[in-house]
C-alpha cells in the first residue's frame, strides 16, 4: 500500500497554526511513512512557524475581506481566484489521500478545490461560535471535529464529532508538578498565587487594568504576570517580591501548576488548555478578534458555571467586585475548579486523528 498523503491547511493565529501542527505529529506518530504538506496564505505568520516545525509548505495569495472599506477589498475576488487555480494545482500535484482545515485563510479555497475533487475532507473548529469559511465548507467535508456543544446550530448533525482542541501533553499532570513550579518561579508556598495571561504578544487593556490595580491585588496573592513582549519594556520595572513580570513564560505547565487563580483572554486553544488545568478563571475576552469569537467561547464556558466573565468595557466598574468575591469564596473557587474540570477533553488530538483514519477507511 502506498503511503498516506496528508495535506493540512490552518493558519493566520496561533490558534489555527498550533492544532494543525499537532494533528500532523499525530499523524506522523501513527503512519510514520505518511507525507504531509501544509498550504497557508502567503504573508501570514504559519510560513514561519510550520517550517520551524518541520513541514513543508506552500503559500496561496489570499486574505479576508475586510469590514471597513479598504482598497484591499477590490483585489479580493481576484485573491479568491487565483487562489482555488493555485490550490487545486498544488491538489493536483501532491495528490492527497486526505485534506485537513483548521481554519484560516486558506482552508476554504484549499478544502473547497479537494471536496470538489472527492477526496475526504475534514475539518477542525475550535471555537464556540464558527467562522464563515468552516459554515461554508460544513456542507462539502465528511467530518467536523469541535471542541463545544451546540454546534449542531451551524454545521450538519451527523457530521459532527465532539473532540476538543489540540492542547500540550505536559499539561496532563500539572497536579505532580507543584514544588517544581513553586522552585522555578521562586514564589512563596504559604501565599497564593494568581497568573495573569495575555497571550504571547501582550494583551492591551489587561495590562492597564493590572498595571491601576496593581498594589490592591497583591496585597491577596503573589503574582506572575505575563504581559507579552510588547509590553515588557513598559510593565517590567513593575516586578518586586510579590510580583514578577515576564515577556513570555515558556514553561506554561509550570505557571498553570503555580496558580491558585488565573486571569485570562478567551482564545478557543487557551479556554481549552484551561478546562485541563481546572483552576478558577476569570475571562477578559478580546474584542478585537474576528465575529467577538473569544467573548462566545467565554460564554460557553461561563454558562456552565465553570468560569468568571468580565467584558474589557466592564473592567473599571465590575473587576474589582468580581475579584474581591472570587478571592473571598472558597465554594465558589471550588465549584469553578470542578464545572471547568468537566468540561476537559485531553485526547483530542488522538481523537481528531481518529476521525480522520475513520474517513479514510469509508
Amino acid at each position: 500500500m502506498k503511503p498516506y498523503k496528508f495535506i493540512i491547511s490552518g493558519g493566520g493565529t496561533g490558534g489555527h497554526i498550533y492544532p494543525a501542527i499537532a494533528i500532523a505529529n499525530e499523524c506522523k506518530r501513527r503512519w510514520p511513512d505518511c507525507k504531509i504538506l501544509f498550504v497557508g496564505a502567503s504573508n501570514r505568520m504559519e510560513m514561519e512557524k510550520v517550517p520551524a516545525a518541520g513541514y513543508d509548505i506552500k503559500g496561496l495569495w489570499i486574505s479576508g475581506l475586510q469590514r471597513k472599506f479598504t482598497l484591499d477589498n477590490f483585489a479580493f475576488p481576484l485573491k479568491v481566484t487565483k487562489s482555488l487555480w493555485d490550490a487545486r494545482r498544488i491538489i493536483n500535484q501532491f495528490k492527497p489521500t486526505a485534506a485537513i482545515g483548521t481554519g484560516g485563510y486558506a482552508s476554504g479555497p484549499l478544502l473547497q478545490m479537494a471536496s470538489m475533487k472527492s477526496i475526504p475532507c475534514l475539518i477542525q473548529e475550535q471555537n464556540s461560535y464558527p467562522g464563515i469559511t468552516n459554515k461554508l465548507l460544513s456542507k462539502k467535508v465528511q467530518k467536523i471535529c469541535v471542541a463545544s456543544t451546540g454546534l449542531d446550530r451551524f454545521f450538519p448533525k451527523d457530521k459532527i464529532v465532539l473532540t476538543g482542541n489540540p492542547v500540550r501533553q505536559d499539561l496532563l499532570d500539572i497536579n505532580s508538578k507543584r514544588k517544581e513550579s513553586l522552585d522555578h518561579f521562586n514564589l512563596d508556598e504559604s501565599k497564593k498565587t494568581l497568573l495573569i495571561l495575555g497571550g504571547s504578544l501582550g494583551a492591551r487593556r489587561i495590562n492597564q487594568l493590572i498595571d491601576t490595580q496593581l498594589e490592591h491585588i497583591a496585597q491577596d496573592v503573589q503574582i506572575i504576570w505575563q504581559c507579552g513582549k510588547f509590553y515588557y519594556e513598559q510593565y517590567k520595572n513593575k516586578s518586586n517580591g510579590s510580583v514578577q513580570v515576564h515577556a513570555f513564560i515558556s514553561r506554561m505547565d509550570l505557571a498553570y501548576s503555580a496558580a491558585d487563580f488565573i486571569i485570562s483572554r478567551a482564545g478557543a486553544g487557551t479556554i481549552s488548555e484551561l478546562c485541563i488545568v481546572g483552576k478558577p478563571v476569570i475571562f477578559i475576552p478580546s474584542p478585537n478578534v474576528a465575529e467577538d469569537h473569544q467573548t462566545k467561547n467565554a460564554l460557553a464556558v461561563v454558562e456552565k458555571g465553570a468560569g468568571l466573565l468580565v467584558k474589557e468595557v466592564d473592567l473599571d466598574q465590575n473587576f474589582n467586585t468580581i475579584w474581591k468575591g472570587l478571592i473571598t469564596d472558597l465554594n465558589l473557587q471550588n465549584n469553578l475548579s470542578s464545572q471547568i474540570k468537566q468540561l476537559a477533553l485531553p485526547h483530542a488530538t488522538t481523537d481528531i486523528v481518529n476521525q480522520l483514519e475513520s474517513i479514510i477507511n469509508d
